[in-house]
């Protein structure tokens, strides 16, 4: 593998995207590009923010996650949705999705979630399994869209088949509260496993519940002890207020071992087993 350039100029005064020249990028290979992605953020920065201007679309959309997360560049979602709109005019799948993330969140412009479904289902249509679940959820829940779960459960079950963790969360729900499908809680609990296994909090902590409700207080708490690891703060304020219910004294004391986020607003249509 190759060094990866270090033709990238540190000063100030000089426009992000005009730190690496042209020719840079023209001689720059896959390896030393992903070199260049794993280092110092904003050295990424200077190279994604100068192919990004060049035209190169995954480099737009990806320079939007950045100044979306202020990684490399000083956070600016209006610039974010700028970048994203520019990659997702030239249909790329993951610029569409994080467009409706944006108009969902009102990242950078003001929310409207009809907006947001539009984005999602055209990302959904190229196969982006994000795509899918933002789709899928957004018919599940009736946001922005005529609730149709029957449609929602067909994009879950074809972003589960891509392994999209958060999918297989959502079937399981549909399994236990008998949406469109039996109840079956062997089913739901099977797909929340999955969840689980690939690392989603909700899943891990809807695993959880399968276990306790058969008896397995033990297994259940090293499950519920991984959620806070990736769960969002909107989550965990969720899972202490169930836990601090728990007629299960173990799940009582877990509780007092999580700290209690500040409130956020919640869809009334969402759930602590499903909501994004």
């Amino acid at each position: 593998m190759a060094a990866p350039p270090s033709a990238a100029r540190d000063d100030a005064d000089v426009p992000l995207h005009e730190r690496v020249p042209l020719r840079a990028l023209a001689t720059l290979d896959a390896d030393a590009a992903a070199a260049i992605l794993a280092g110092p953020p904003a050295r990424a920065a200077a190279w994604v923010a100068s192919a990004a201007h060049h035209g190169i679309v995954d480099a737009q959309a990806v320079y939007g996650q950045y100044l979306l997360d202020g990684h490399g560049v000083e956070r600016d979602p209006e610039a974010a949705l700028t970048w994203f709109r520019h990659a997702a005019r030239r249909d790329h799948p993951m610029a569409m999705n994080m467009l409706g993330r944006c108009y969902e969140n009102g990242w950078g412009i003001a929310a409207c979630m009809e907006i947001a479904v539009y984005w999602y289902r055209l990302a959904a249509r190229t196969g982006l399994d994000w795509g899918m679940y933002n789709y899928g959820s957004a018919l599940a829940l009736g946001r922005g869209v005529a609730t149709d779960r029957a449609e929602a459960l067909a994009w879950f079950r074809r972003a589960a088949a891509l392994g999209h963790a958060k999918s297989l969360n959502f079937i399981g729900s549909f399994y236990e509260d008998g949406w469109v499908v039996d109840a079956n809680l062997a089913i739901a609990a099977g797909y929340y496993w999955q969840a689980a296994q690939r690392g989603d909090f909700r899943g891990q902590f809807n695993h959880a519940r399968m276990l306790a409700a058969r008896g397995d207080i033990d297994a259940a708490l090293a499950w519920l002890a991984r959620v806070p690891g990736t769960a969002t703060p909107r989550f965990i304020g969720q899972m202490h207020a169930w836990l601090t219910a728990s007629g299960v004294e173990a799940f009582r004391r877990l509780a007092s071992c999580f700290p209690i986020p500040l409130p956020a607003a919640t869809p009334a249509t969402a759930s602590i087993r499903t909501a994004k």
